[in-house]
């Protein structure tokens, strides 16, 4: 597994979306399931920026390899919002800017104080980069799945060519965020360890946190819920496994298990 950050800088580009048919929602609208599974990735891909401020107040900014892809990634997941705010719009749901700003005042007060904490973190270990770029190659796992199953469930050939697209350069984020994963802990049992009890106890579906619960409930039941659904849980949590000291986690069956309890 390798990453070229020279390669990424050359391939990074908005999202092309000029010839999606945006109209064709309006004439075949998705099922109110699947617009709530959008509803929830438009909240999430617009609430990247807030993610990357919590990895820069760390010593990873130090790393330009790290800045350099952050930067690219952060203008990406952007765009990634702003097209699904455009499958949204053609269904009459509000989206954008107003969307984002009203999700970011019901945030916790608490919220506020997640860089002092990411600081004081990165203060007391050099390993928190690594617990940073593992969790990232887990949510960007399991975003680039959801998205297929998404895809799949709803069955609608312009939404296909989107999410078939975003998932293009999700995939170039997996592999960056694995890539890197692999390195760090590969490099450090202590990395290995401060990983697994981070994962192990703090971490939940990506959007956790940012939407409320019965919306993270729902997709996970919804995409992952299934026998094909586990299936795809089961392939990620296998993925995890591979990465250095961080097997029998079962972070994607769990979160499954759990939601449908």
């Amino acid at each position: 597994m390798s990453f070229d950050i020279t390669t990424y800088q050359r391939l990074s580009e908005k999202l092309d979306i000029g010839d999606i048919d945006f109209d064709s929602f309006r004439e075949q609208p998705l099922a109110p399931e699947a617009l709530r599974c959008l509803r929830y990735m438009h909240d999430v891909e617009s609430h990247t920026v807030c993610y990357l401020r919590d990895v820069l107040v760390t010593r990873a900014h130090r790393d330009p390899d790290v800045t350099s892809f952050l930067t690219l990634w952060n203008y990406e997941e952007y765009w990634h919002g702003e097209a699904i705010a455009g499958v949204l719009e053609a269904h009459d749901e509000h989206a954008g800017t107003g969307r984002i700003a009203a999700l970011r005042q019901r945030l916790p007060k608490r919220d506020a104080w997640r860089p002092l904490t990411f600081q004081l973190g990165s203060a007391i270990t050099p390993h928190l980069t690594a617990v940073h770029m593992t969790w990232g190659a887990v949510n960007e796992w399991t975003t680039q799945a959801a998205y297929a199953r998404l895809a799949r469930l709803a069955d609608h050939p312009a939404l296909t060519e989107l999410l078939r697209r975003i998932m293009k350069q999700e995939g170039r984020h997996i592999d960056f965020y694995a890539t890197q994963a692999k390195s760090r802990l590969a490099d450090s049992r202590a990395a290995q360890r401060l990983t697994r009890w981070a994962l192990r106890h703090f971490w939940a579906p990506v959007g956790s946190g940012v939407v409320p619960d019965q919306e993270v409930d729902f997709l996970r039941t919804y995409l992952f819920g299934d026998d094909d659904g586990r299936a795809v849980a089961d392939r990620i949590d296998r993925r995890v496994d591979r990465l250095p000291g961080l097997d029998g986690l079962n972070l994607l069956r769990s979160a499954v298990s759990s939601a449908a309890a």
